[in-house]
């Protein structure tokens, strides 16, 4: 569909937030807040298979420069409405939590980290449903929603090369990236910016190690 003029390179900024990948912010991290899980319908507790810190130190080789964002650290859904509200409809996704998990999410849990030194982030999100069938039509949903965005004439911008199997999708504009895999009644997304390649790989690796068949 015909997007509005706007620079490109503003597009390219925002899929870099999109990613993850903004200015190091200072602060203390604090306690996800309470989220939706207190009635959840999921066998699955995400609070067991999301990364603690130490682990994603130790994966990203970053050590103690890595650090939670402050702010960045919940467990409910987050949308941003100014970049959502801007954005072609088949790319609103990018900015909105609600949109890439769904409407039914169970629980949830998505951490940012941040690597000042190395100008790098990465994030860790958590989505657990009610049963394998709503996991995977959350995973199909998104994967229709990253390809009528890139079919947009800002596609190349906010998506980049994409590749999908039966339980994985990727996305790489630039030198970011988002990984998405489906295992059982979870959906896990892994963003980066300026990490290698294998360490998004190893995060999602641990992650999915600690999903019940």
């Amino acid at each position: 569909m015909p997007v509005a003029a706007r620079p490109l390179m503003v597009w390219g900024v925002a899929a870099v937030l999109a990613a993850g990948c903004t200015q190091s912010v200072t602060g203390t991290a604090v306690r996800a807040v309470p989220g939706l899980d207190e009635d959840s319908l999921s066998p699955v507790d995400v609070e067991k298979v999301v990364l603690g810190q130490s682990q994603m130190r130790a994966i990203t080789g970053a050590g103690e420069d890595l650090s939670i964002i402050p702010s960045m650290d919940g467990k409910i859904p987050v949308d941003i409405d100014p970049l959502v509200k801007s954005a072609p409809p088949q790319c609103e996704w990018l900015f909105a939590d609600t949109k890439t998990f769904g409407p039914d999410v169970e629980e949830f849990h998505k951490t940012t980290f941040q690597n000042p030194p190395d100008g790098a982030q990465i994030s860790e999100a958590v989505a657990a449903y009610r049963d394998p069938g709503t996991a995977r039509s959350a995973f199909d949903d998104l994967v229709r929603q990253v390809d009528d965005c890139r079919s947009t004439t800002l596609g190349e911008a906010l998506v980049g090369e994409w590749t999908v199997t039966a339980d994985a999708l990727k996305t790489r504009p630039g030198a970011c990236g988002r990984d998405y895999r489906v295992k059982s009644v979870v959906l896990v997304e892994v963003t980066f910016c300026h990490f290698p390649g294998s360490v998004p790989d190893i995060v999602m690796t641990n992650i999915l190690a600690n999903v019940p068949e």
